[in-house]
């Protein structure tokens, strides 16, 4: 009798192994993959708008209003991610001829896979933009500025 946990026949509790699960599960497989890349990008975004704390508190030291600034940040923001998406979408699409053959009734160029990704990540962004944005526009200008 073999082990239930042995390096070649792992099975959960349901009694189906990891790479047998049964149909209706097949698409949450991809889903730690997805979460890493949206945490990523929330990480990566909102380290660099956290960067840009002295900036902003000059630019309020100066009169600019808070939606100007916020404006500013966001209009950046998608215009990397704008960038990231478009490559990222090309990347996809040139690979799909290569990974077809391991997609399970999905076609390799489905639109509303590919739209929802990007909307995915476009609204992870804004959000990790958002976030610090607001942290930093609460901080007194003249901390920001006695900072460096």
């Amino acid at each position: 009798m073999a082990c239930c946990c042995s390096r070649y026949h792992f099975q959960n509790r349901t009694g189906y192994s990891w790479f047998h699960t049964p149909r209706t599960m097949d698409h949450l497989k991809p889903a730690p993959v997805f979460q890493i890349a949206t945490i990523s990008v929330y990480g990566l975004l909102a380290y660099s708008v956290a960067q840009r704390t002295h900036e902003i508190g000059v630019r309020i030291a100066l009169g600019a209003q808070t939606a100007d600034v916020v404006r500013m940040l966001l209009r950046s923001t998608l215009v990397l991610v704008g960038e990231g998406i478009m490559i990222g979408t090309a990347g996809a699409l040139a690979v799909t001829r290569v990974l077809a053959k391991f997609l399970f009734e999905v076609k390799p160029n489905d639109p509303p896979t590919i739209a929802a990704v990007a909307l995915t990540l476009v609204c992870a962004a804004l959000a990790a933009c958002y976030i610090p944005a607001r942290r930093a526009m609460r901080v007194d200008p003249m901390v920001a500025l006695r900072h460096e």
